[in-house]
């Protein structure tokens, strides 16, 4: 409590430090945009009747506002932190190219590469990032054919405004790696974060003289903030531990933590917007993140001291609580000019996609319970059914959006399976198939949403022996017995920590050519209305004693 005490009491010193002679620059930013650039309804709001976002266009209005304050004492800057285009169609569709032309037109001063940037083969990136107008960071992706950074990227960039040297540093998360295609990412490394960003801050302050740092960085603050950092560093903020034992990239928490030299830090790959800065109570870097798909633009005012070109404060829209404003189509009215352009693209890009495929019985949600949602086990056994398999799996990350009780368009499909992810199945033991259920039960932060099976597991028995009682089609579970089950090529590749399914002999693998958003597609066609229900793929029970047949 002490802790939080002194960070809030920090915030306020920040704002009682203000003076009118301070000189104000405006910084606008968005992340994880997801190709939302086009129009869309706010469902997580309120899905039974969303509020219109205006998305770019909107954005547009907004930003032209802020760059109308601009005068002697003040000056904006437009920024982006990565995953900029996979997810809507109308930037997977164009690989990204819609939403760089929509960037060059409202004019973005700088970008950072986000993990989903390799959803897409590198040469279909680069054709993508050419025709930014400006420049692409990242400070720590490393081509291994020359050790160095490639040529499409670099690490920083100064700016001058108002007189003020502003180094903006980039970095992509090392999560990337794990994310990724292994094809799509073949010749490039992506290097620790916390020694390349400390690299080069102090680059960009001691060689190019900078006043002020801005960490562009596509990685997050932790869901819980306040906790995570209590259980991290102690009152005088230093490590608790000396050694990391994250298997995953540094988050933005850790690097405004353990790299000086920051003033802000904004960040994205969470999906999670943190409305007022988080300010690290050692460093006194602040660190902002926005939501997702477009439905935001961020707007933090840093206050700079004139006479010593350093941040006293900053500030915050007196229009909506915080740094993150919901881009409402009828607070904001949408640049005519660039909703025209952006139409037009979407309707290239979405020709087709509202025709009906089939309907929905059920509100199918993809909230978890215990790794089962109505989305997720509708989607399983949509792989299921389309390859005839015995077992379906599917990671729970994949599962994107809920699909409304109704109607069902190629449109709603693809909200939930935005990615280009191809049906694949593969021949295996019981054994072996017992293997992958396990990962899941085991206590990993990856879980599987499945189909075809019964699982009942304990978790107060031994990782890897979890599993009490299986079955696979309502049939025990043979531990020699040929099972064929289906997962998607992403998985294939030992992604989302499934790195056992590279050890299947590629003899047994069959590529079917199907994408994965069409055997859905064809499951609705098959089988509406869909009354998917939450049943018993998984059940736990840590009394339960092992079934015969699970027995050594």
């Amino acid at each position: 409590m002490k802790k939080l005490a002194f960070i809030a009491a920090l915030s306020l010193l920040f704002l009682a430090g203000l003076t009118a002679e301070d000189l104000r620059l405006d910084i606008m930013f968005s992340n994880d945009v997801h190709g939302g650039i086009d129009r869309s309804q706010a469902t997580f709001m309120n899905p039974d009747f969303p509020p219109q976002l205006g998305g770019g266009a909107t954005a547009a209005t907004l930003i032209k506002y802020v760059r109308s304050l601009s005068g002697p004492t003040r000056e904006s800057m437009l920024l982006d932190a990565g995953d900029f285009f996979q997810g809507r169609p109308v930037g997977t569709v164009t690989k990204g190219r819609a939403v760089i032309e929509y960037m060059n037109t409202i004019g973005y001063d700088a970008m950072t590469i986000g993990n989903h940037e390799f959803d897409i083969k590198t040469e279909d990136l680069v054709k993508t990032l050419e025709l930014a107008n400006f420049p692409i960071l990242s400070c720590n992706i490393i081509d291994k054919r020359t050790g160095e950074l490639p040529w499409f990227v670099v690490p920083y960039r100064m700016f001058n405004r108002l007189g003020v040297r502003i180094g903006i540093i980039g970095f992509t998360t090392t999560d990337t790696e794990k994310m990724s295609f292994p094809e799509n990412i073949k010749n490039i490394d992506f290097t620790d974060e916390k020694v390349a960003v400390s690299k080069y801050v102090d680059i960009v302050r001691n060689q190019e003289k900078a006043d002020i740092v801005i960490v562009l960085g596509h990685a997050g603050l932790p869901y819980d903030i306040e906790p995570t950092y209590l259980t991290r560093y102690d009152k005088e903020g230093n490590p608790l531990s000396q050694e990391r034992y994250a298997s995953w990239g540094y988050d933005a928490q850790e690097i405004a933590r353990e790299v000086p030299g920051i003033d802000l830090f904004i960040g994205g790959h969470m999906h999670r917007g943190v409305a007022k800065p988080w300010i690290d109570p050692y460093t006194h870097t602040m660190v902002i993140q926005g939501y997702a798909y477009g439905s935001n633009l961020g707007w933090i005012t840093l206050k700079i001291d004139p006479e010593t070109k350093t941040v006293s404060g900053y500030e915050t829209p007196a229009l909506r609580e915080g740094s993150m404003i919901t881009l409402f189509e009828d607070e904001f009215i949408p640049d005519e000019q660039i909703s025209d352009t952006i139409e037009a693209q979407v309707a290239i890009a979405e020709k087709g996609m509202d025709e009906i495929i089939g309907s929905a019985g059920v509100y199918l949600s993809r909230t978890n319970v215990d790794a089962q949602s109505l989305m997720g086990n509708t989607i399983t056994d949509a792989m299921r059914n389309e390859v005839k398999a015995d077992f379906a799996f599917l990671n729970l990350g994949g599962v994107r959006a809920d699909i409304k009780s109704g109607p069902v368009t190629y449109r709603d499909i693809f909200a939930v399976m935005p990615f280009d992810n191809m049906v694949v199945s593969f021949k295996c033991t019981g054994e072996f198939l017992r293997r992958i259920i396990e990962t899941r039960v085991e206590g990993s932060r990856h879980g599987l949403v499945v189909s075809g099976s019964n699982v009942v597991y304990s978790k107060k028995r031994p990782n890897y022996d979890r599993v009490t009682s299986l079955k696979i089609g309502g049939q025990p579970w043979d531990p020699k017995k040929i099972y064929t089950c289906t997962t998607t090529d992403f998985l294939m590749q030992g992604n989302a920590g499934l790195t056992l399914l590279t050890q299947v002999p590629e003899k047994d693998i069959t590529y079917h050519q199907i994408n994965l958003r069409d055997a859905i597609v064809h499951y609705f066609q098959q089988h509406s209305p869909i009354k998917t229900k939450i049943d018993d793929r998984w059940k736990r029970d840590d009394n339960a004693k092992p079934t015969q047949e699970m027995l050594p």
